[in-house]
């Protein structure tokens, strides 16, 4: 035994230090590999959908009312079990309403805990005792699990058990105990949540959705493109700034930023409408839904007309810092003729339908103009000092990546940046070309730094990483060549709108080329999977979103309302228990209220992926590969204090 190993044993021998000790927590771990694997939950692009995304987590993908079925089969009605699952979905919410309309609450009280604690008893079978007594609510922790480790139909044990469904009941504190049950099947039904990209953006609440999953028990996040480039507004990036703006403004979310967020959009207010108060328009429309109030339209209009302005001229800015990005082709400020209202791309000239740009100087067109620069330091500083974006971010940055191997998957939000050749496409970054894994490893590392790091050099250099990989032809995330904005708000040839897709996209059915990208990520092609989101699968034009034969899986089907007329259902999850993987489409969510008030829950189909050979244990996972090093450390323990070499209690 070497002093490195001799030095790793005696920390070890802080926490066990007697040979009994060491044994006991072998004997548990052991046990625990045994048994079943918890159930994972994958979501992605819920681009702001707050409320169809609170609704999907706390019922699971349908997974509270499986257990619900598999618990009362026959024994209880439909309505009964559509009633069940709205309680524990909504317990809060539903017991106002069932105080007011029951006759005899007490009856209705004593039937929904006997009912909630066999459901309980259900979900928490595959965890050990250890870990759902931590998941418990602390102050009624010990009655809780007396409730779901007691087996009323025992004899001795039943008037005991009954008693205390009583006494509960009898001292006024049902409601809670009913609440704190339902938030624990919540809890218990769902192990992991994975977050495959695109929280932020279209929708109405991305931030009601992350204060959501800080506080979610255990969840990974992928960094979607809509994501990076809130983070690099966190970090102070002035040309994402300039992004996360103009698309609030676009999509009738400005209430995001200053009712979310707090950002003081003001200096933008005041600035549009002296600056823009005579301009042309027409070409920024307001995308808004119901909740928007019209009366704001002109203004709205006329902020989104000048924060593309200032985006272009940023973005700008950014390119010409950055030569190796490779988007010369996209610097178009300097390629507007004013005399013909013309715009020359890829060398050939299109007519435009705007050239109202009262702040932009031809000769120096990506220059901002004082006022311009005094708004952006402004919005710089607000978002810099928002403390709850802030959070989020640090959230972000903590539990994410921009991808993740876990329990044999392979999870990213976009694509492998590939040639049309099939292979790896090589991206420059700072000097150097990078593919495949190393492409993605190498763009995290520098976006990490563009929002951490304190000298100034690096962390402007990181923050333009952050952008590019919001929007860059090599970024993974992003997938395309090109994006096309200033085309789409001034140039009427929709030819010049096209977004054309990575090689990657056409290939997804290829097993070559997808074993390929999971030998890259060090998986085992026989039995690993791609969960992949970012592109709306549009089941509407029959197109599936399991392709290669179920290797890989594309989960985008439209969570976002503005994605659901094209898709034609609001979005797939997946569902992977111990038994397989099931994808859910659903159907659209009308809203919270109706879900409570009508016991209405999410309409879904469910399509299994894969029925596995064999129940999968913890044994097969990541933890229980964690769990088997424990184990053989603690033996190489025992050894020690066995043959001599280190003396029980000593350390």
């Amino acid at each position: 035994m070497n002093e490195l190993e001799l030095k790793v044993l005696k920390s070890l021998a802080h926490q066990y230090p007697t040979i009994a000790a060491a044994s006991t927590e072998i004997i548990n771990l052991q046990a625990i590999l045994n048994l079943p694997k918890g159930t994972e939950h994958f979501l992605t692009d819920i681009h702001g959908e707050y409320e169809q995304f609170r609704h999907v987590l706390k019922n699971g993908s349908g997974s509270v009312r499986r257990k619900i079925d598999e618990e009362f089969g026959n024994t209880i009605t439909n309505k009964d079990k559509k009633s069940l699952a709205t309680l524990i979905y909504y317990p809060e919410e539903k017991l106002e309403i069932v105080q007011k309309e029951e006759d005899c609450i007490e009856d209705w009280y004593k039937i929904s805990l006997h009912r909630l604690v066999q459901i309980t008893k259900r979900v928490s079978s595959k965890y050990t005792r250890s870990k759902v007594r931590k998941a418990l609510p602390p102050d009624f922790a010990y009655v809780i699990e007396e409730l779901i480790t007691e087996k009323e139909e025992i004899l001795d044990k039943e008037a005991y058990y009954n008693e205390i469904i009583h006494t509960i009941i009898r001292i006024g504190k049902a409601p809670q105990f009913i609440i704190d049950l339902s938030h624990l099947i919540q809890r218990l039904v769902i192990d992991h949540l994975h977050i495959v990209g695109d929280v932020y953006d279209r929708g109405p609440g991305p931030h009601v959705i992350l204060d959501t999953l800080c506080e979610y028990h255990s969840v990974d996040v992928q960094w979607g493109n809509h994501d990076v480039v809130w983070m690099g507004a966190a970090s102070g990036s002035l040309a994402c700034i300039a992004n996360v703006v103009r698309m609030a403004a676009r999509y009738g979310n400005l209430a995001t930023l200053e009712d979310g967020y707090g950002i003081n959009l003001l200096p933008l207010v005041t600035f549009a409408l002296e600056t823009y108060s005579d301009s042309n328009c027409d070409a920024f429309k307001i995308k808004y839904n119901t909740d928007y109030n019209t009366k704001d339209l002109s203004m709205d209009t006329k902020m989104h007309k000048a924060m593309a302005i200032i985006q272009f001229k940023l973005e700008g800015q950014v390119i010409m810092r950055n030569p190796e990005f490779g988007m010369e082709s996209r610097l178009l400020l300097d390629k507007v003729n004013y005399e013909k209202k013309t715009v020359t791309i890829n060398g050939e000239e299109y007519p435009m339908n705007d050239v109202d740009f009262p702040t932009v100087d031809p000769k120096k067109p990506y220059e901002l103009t004082d006022d311009e620069m005094q708004v952006m330091m402004r919005l710089q500083q607000a978002f810099m000092r928002c403390e709850k974006l802030q959070r989020h971010v640090r959230f972000l940055f903590s539990k994410g990546g921009l991808y993740k191997v876990y329990n044999g998957n392979l999870l990213y939000h976009g694509c492998v940046p590939m040639d049309e050749d099939g292979s790896f496409a090589k991206v420059e970054i700072f000097g150097k070309e990078y593919s495949g894994k190393e492409l993605y490893d190498v763009l995290e590392y520098h976006a990490r730094r563009g929002y951490y790091s304190k000298e100034p050099a690096v962390r402007r250099a990181g923050q333009d990483i952050i952008w590019y990989i919001w929007g860059g032809p090599g970024s993974p995330v992003f997938g395309k060549e090109k994006m096309a904005t200033f085309e789409r708000y001034f140039v009427t040839d929709k030819s010049t709108h096209v977004e054309k897709k990575n090689s990657y996209y056409q290939m997804l059915e290829k097993e070559e080329i997808v074993n390929h990208i999971l030998n890259e990520f060090g998986l085992d092609e026989k039995d690993a999977h791609i969960v992949n989101g970012h592109v709306p699968v549009e089941q509407i034009h029959g197109e599936s979103p399991i392709k290669c034969g179920g290797k890989l899986l594309i989960i985008d089907g439209g969570f976002a309302r503005a994605y659901q007329e094209k898709t034609g259902i609001a979005g797939y999850t997946l569902v992977c228990n111990s038994r397989g993987m099931r994808l859910v489409a659903h159907e659209p969510f009308e809203s919270t209220e109706t879900a409570i008030k009508n016991e209405s829950d999410i309409i879904s189909d469910s399509i299994v992926v894969e029925n596995f050979f064999y129940r999968k244990q913890v044994a097969d996972t990541d933890n229980g590969r964690r769990l088997r090093e424990s184990i053989g450390d603690l033996e190489q323990l025992l050894v020690a204090y066995r043959d001599g070499t280190l003396i029980e209690g000593m350390y």
